[in-house]
């Protein structure tokens, strides 16, 4: 229908336009543990009897986050700390790839805002790349090197100790 070279460039086109539409609005998880391991995955009707803790939000971020799609992003965690009512909200950016500037601004802003409301925010599982980004930032003082967690399943396990210092438990 149309010419090699126009047909080129509508291929690439549409490539963009594609791969723009995959990166806007990428999946924010809540996450529960399988009972009896160390295994996270996303809350699930498939899987009622997934662990969840008490006061303690894990979510997970997937892809890129940047300017495109940090409005959606935030928006999406927003609404699940909003039903939670969390004591601490722990984000696994292990599939997070890039997280470029107004990613980090959004990540503070929601840090200081949850903090106004007595939450803790921790970050974990950062790939080496985007840890960089983060302890190169204002974001990583504000956070501190105790809210840089290695893996969800450490997370929890200080969420628990912390929690049964305070006398809170694992209700």
């Amino acid at each position: 229908m149309l010419g090699t070279l126009e047909g080129i460039v509508a291929a690439i086109a549409i490539s963009l336009l594609a791969l723009a539409y995959q990166n806007a609005d990428p999946p924010v998880y809540e996450l529960r543990r399988k009972p009896g391991t160390n295994v996270f995955r996303p809350r699930s009707p498939e899987h009622p009897d997934d662990e969840a803790f008490p006061g303690l939000l894990l979510l997970r971020v997937e892809g890129r986050v940047f300017f495109a799609n940090v409005g959606q992003i935030g928006q999406k965690m927003n609404s699940l700390a909003d039903k939670a009512k969390p004591r601490v909200v722990a984000i696994d950016l292990s599939a997070v790839t890039d997280l470029e500037y107004t990613a980090l601004k959004m990540l503070t802003a929601a840090v200081e805002r949850q903090r106004q409301q007595g939450v803790s925010f921790w970050l974990v599982s950062l790939n080496p790349g985007v840890l960089q980004v983060v302890q190169r930032s204002a974001l990583s003082h504000l956070l501190g090197l105790d809210a840089l967690h290695f893996n969800l399943e450490l997370a929890v396990a200080k969420y628990q100790t912390s929690s049964l210092s305070l006398g809170g438990g694992n209700r």
